[in-house]
């Protein structure tokens, strides 16, 4: 595992960060004391900082496809990891995550990080469980906006244990866009949900990662695509309201 999710191209520090993005910073970048991060697309229709799931960081092959899919459709992606992974590919071996609450802090000195006033709001959102620490995170400080990609909304195999307490507190538009047969959230389960108003987009067999069973006939860059429109979609679609 390498020590980067992504190329390193350039480093700044903290204070250099908002107004090298402001100037048009691109490609990856290593921002002392806090990590990598990859700065994807041009933001036509806004800014996404995107954190990764609990087992695969920011390199696996579904997320680098998402940021680019996003990217073309006119979405700038601004992609992070957490410290916990940051170790493992220090160390080489593999280890938990920390609890949920931790990784809500860590996101929040990214998107302060990455905040400028002349620069439009960074929306919020991630895959899986960087989902779920972006909806937290909403919820306790407030967003521009929320992209939640195959969003956990129950551990594995425990349908009861739902994480949905907090989706009363979210006052941004929001938009969950979810594989139909998703182990974490099903399309009959969602059927079920309140979620306080939220939108969601069903990408019909995909499963977690949205990759559909071969007798469907469809593919996952299909799904990807067709997800990342909806999103590029909704963002635009916001910024009018």
């Amino acid at each position: 595992m390498s020590e980067f999710f992504c190329p390193i191209e350039e480093r700044v520090t903290t204070t250099e960060l908002p107004e090298r993005l402001l100037s048009g910073l691109a490609g990856g970048v290593l921002v002392k004391g806090h990590g990598a991060l990859e700065i994807l697309g041009e933001p036509r229709h806004g800014r996404l900082l995107m954190a990764h799931g609990a087992g695969a960081g920011q390199d696996s092959a579904f997320l680098k496809r998402v940021r680019v899919a996003l990217a073309n459709k006119g979405v700038q992606t601004l992609a992070i990891e957490f410290d916990y992974m940051r170790q493992m590919r220090r160390e080489a071996r593999r280890r938990p995550p920390p609890r949920i609450d931790r990784l809500v802090d860590e996101l929040s000195r990214w998107c302060d990080l990455v905040t400028h006033n002349d620069l439009s709001a960074p929306w919020l959102g991630g895959k899986s469980m960087g989902a779920r620490a972006a909806s937290l995170l909403a919820a306790r400080d407030q967003a521009a906006g929320l992209v939640l990609l195959g969003y956990p909304f129950h551990p594995s195999a425990k349908p009861d244990a739902l994480r949905l307490s907090h989706w009363p507190l979210l006052a941004c538009p929001t938009l969950v866009v979810q594989g139909s047969r998703d182990p974490f959230g099903s399309r009959e389960e969602l059927a079920s949900y309140d979620l306080w108003g939220a939108s969601v987009h069903i990408l019909e067999d995909g499963d977690h990662d949205w990759k559909p069973r071969r007798a469907s006939g469809r593919r996952q860059d299909e799904l990807i695509d067709e997800g990342a429109a909806v999103v590029a979609a909704f963002m635009s679609e916001a910024k009018t309201r």
